[in-house]
C-alpha cells in the first residue's frame, strides 16, 4: 500500500489526413524520430510524510496519467466555472468527473510549469519568473516524468517547453525523464499555423496549411496507441489559447470572436482525447487532469456576469485561480465539486501517489497530494497555498491572504475583491490568520528573500535568452537538425 504524501497516513497505414498539409503518412511521420522508501519533507502541507514504491504490482494498479495544460486559461474561460465560454467537452468531463474549485498556479508560465514539474515552490528552483527556466535543469531538479519513469512509466512531452531549458534533443529529453517528445519550438516557426516544430531533436516539415494544435493531438493519439497496453505517462502543454489569436480550422468566414473559437477548439480536442480513450478502452485505467496555466491575458473576465479581480501576470485572484478538471471513469465520483486547496507543486505528490513511484532524496518537496478528493474522499487537505511572481508573493489559505510588503487581505469576496485589513482592525479572526500566515512565510527563511528578483533584471535576461535561443534555432534549422 502506498502512504500518502502530504498527510500522516499509511498502428495502421493511410495518409494523416488531418495534420493539414503535411501530406505524409502515419508511417513516416514517426519515422521522423527514429522511432523502497523515502522521507520527505513536505512543507506545502506542513508535516512529514512517507511514500512507498509498489513496482511489484505496477502492470495491475498503476493507472496511465495525462496531464493536458491550456495556456493562459484563466477561470472565466471555462463554462461550468460560470465563464462565457462555450466548451461542452470540459462540462461534461466535470459532470463525469471531479471539478476543483480552488485550484492556484503562478501568475505567469515559467514559474507555474516549474512548480508543476518539480513539485517545489519558485524560490527553491529559482525559476519566479518567465525568462529564467534556465535555473532549473536536469542536475537540480527532478521532474515528475523522472520518477515516474523509474517506476516504469514511458513518458512523452507535446506541446509547449521553451520557458524550461533544454529539450532540443532527445538526449536532453531522456536528462529530463522523457523517452519521447514533438515541442513547438517558437524560433523557428508560429504557435498556431505553420509551426516550428521539433521531434525528438529533428525539424518536423509544415506548409502553410499546417495547424499545430492538430499535428500535436495527432502525435498524442499515436503516442497512447502506441503506449496502450503497459503505463504511460503524457505531458500536454497545449498551444492554445496563447495570443497572438488566429482563426481556428473552424472558425468561420470575416469576424468573430477569436477568443471563443481558440477556446471551443481546445476544448474540442480534449474531447477528441477522452473520445480515444473509450475507444481504446482506455479510460478506467487512465487519469486525466485538465489545468490552465495562468489567467486570460489581459483581463481576467468574468464569472457569472462579475469580472473578477486580476489577469495573467498580477498576484491578485485571477493571475492564478485556475480551472482544473479531473476525469478517472470508475474512480472519480460524478459531478463531484471540490473547494479543496490545490497548487501547481500538488501535481507531483498526486501522480507519484498513484503510480507508486519513489520521490527523490535530498530535495524539499512542496507538494501536497489530492488522490482523496479524486476518489470523493474527505482527506487531509493542504491548510494553505504559496505563490510567487519575481519579487512579489502571498500566502493565502481558505479566507485570508498575506502578501510580501505585510498586508493582510479578507478574501471572503473572491475571485471578485480582496480586500485591505487595515492594521488597526486586525483583531479577532483577522489577527489569528495572521500569526498563521505568518508563520508559513518565517519557515521558508532566508532562502524566500534571496530569491527576489527585480523585474527590470528579469527582463534583461528574458530578450537576452531569447536572442540566444532565437540564434541557436536558426543555425539547427538551417542545417536540417535540431540537435
Amino acid at each position: 500500500m502506498i502512504s500518502v504524501l502530504c498527510r500522516e497516513r499509511a498502428k495502421k497505414g493511410g495518409t494523416v489526413g488531418n495534420m493539414n498539409g503535411i501530406g505524409i503518412s502515419r508511417r513516416q511521420f514517426l519515422a521522423m524520430a527514429g522511432g523502497g522508501m523515502t522521507a520527505i519533507s513536505l512543507s506545502g502541507c506542513m508535516t512529514e510524510g512517507r511514500v512507498e514504491n509498489s513496482l511489484k504490482e505496477r502492470n495491475v494498479n498503476q493507472p496511465n496519467i495525462i496531464l493536458i495544460l491550456a495556456d493562459d486559461l484563466g477561470i472565466p474561460g471555462v463554462g461550468c466555472y460560470g465563464g462565457i465560454y462555450k466548451t461542452p467537452r470540459l462540462d461534461a468531463m466535470a459532470r463525469e468527473g471531479v471539478r476543483f474549485e480552488y485550484c492556484f498556479s503562478a501568475p505567469l508560465c515559467a514559474p507555474s510549469r516549474a512548480m508543476l514539474m518539480t513539485g517545489r515552490f519558485p524560490f527553491r528552483t529559482g525559476v519566479v519568473d518567465n525568462g529564467i527556466g534556465d535555473k532549473a535543469t536536469p542536475k537540480t531538479e527532478t521532474i515528475i516524468a523522472k520518477i515516474l519513469k523509474q517506476a516504469g512509466y514511458v513518458t512523452a512531452m507535446a506541446g509547449k517547453w521553451h520557458q524550461l531549458p533544454l529539450m532540443n534533443s532527445a538526449e536532453e529529453a531522456k536528462a529530463w525523464g522523457f523517452d519521447e517528445f514533438l515541442k513547438w519550438d517558437k524560433f523557428t516557426g508560429e504557435r498556431y499555423w505553420k509551426p516550428g516544430l521539433n521531434r525528438n531533436g529533428q525539424p518536423v516539415p509544415v506548409t502553410e496549411k499546417s495547424y499545430a494544435p492538430d499535428i500535436l493531438h495527432e502525435y498524442v493519439v499515436d503516442f497512447i496507441a502506441r503506449h496502450k497496453d503497459r503505463p504511460f505517462f503524457l505531458y500536454y502543454p497545449m498551444t492554445l489559447i496563447h495570443a497572438k489569436l488566429f482563426k481556428t480550422p473552424d472558425s468561420g468566414v470575416g469576424g468573430g470572436d477569436l477568443l471563443a473559437d481558440n477556446i471551443a477548439y481546445m476544448d474540442k480536442l480534449v474531447g477528441k482525447l477522452l473520445d480515444e480513450l473509450e475507444k481504446l478502452k482506455l479510460a478506467e485505467k487512465t487519469l486525466v487532469v485538465f489545468v490552465g496555466d495562468n489567467g486570460l491575458a489581459r483581463y481576467g473576465g468574468k464569472i457569472s456576469g462579475r469580472e473578477i479581480a486580476g489577469h495573467k501576470g498580477t498576484v491578485l485572484e485571477g493571475g492564478s485561480r485556475v480551472p482544473m478538471v479531473v476525469s478517472w471513469k470508475g474512480t472519480t465520483t460524478g459531478g463531484k465539486v471540490s473547494k479543496d486547496l490545490v497548487e501547481f507543486t500538488d501535481f507531483y505528490a498526486t501522480f507519484a501517489e498513484v503510480a507508486g513511484a519513489k520521490l527523490p532524496e535530498g530535495l524539499k518537496i512542496d507538494s501536497c497530494s489530492f488522490v482523496p478528493q479524486i476518489k470523493g474522499e474527505a482527506g487531509k487537505p493542504r491548510e494553505w497555498i504559496f505563490i510567487q511572481l519575481g519579487n512579489k508573493w502571498y500566502v493565502r489559505d481558505a479566507r485570508w491572504k498575506l502578501n510580501q510588503s505585510d498586508e493582510l487581505f479578507d478574501m471572503k469576496d473572491a475571485p471578485f475583491a480582496e480586500h485591505l485589513v487595515a492594521a488597526g482592525d486586525q483583531n479577532g479572526d483577522a489577527a489569528g490568520a495572521r500569526a498563521k500566515l505568518q508563520k508559513v512565510l518565517d519557515d521558508f527563511g532566508p532562502a524566500l528573500q534571496a530569491s527576489s528578483v527585480l523585474e527590470k533584471k528579469v527582463k534583461k535576461k528574458v530578450k537576452k535568452s531569447d536572442k540566444k535561443a532565437k540564434g541557436q534555432s536558426k543555425k539547427r534549422k538551417k542545417t536540417g537538425t535540431l540537435k
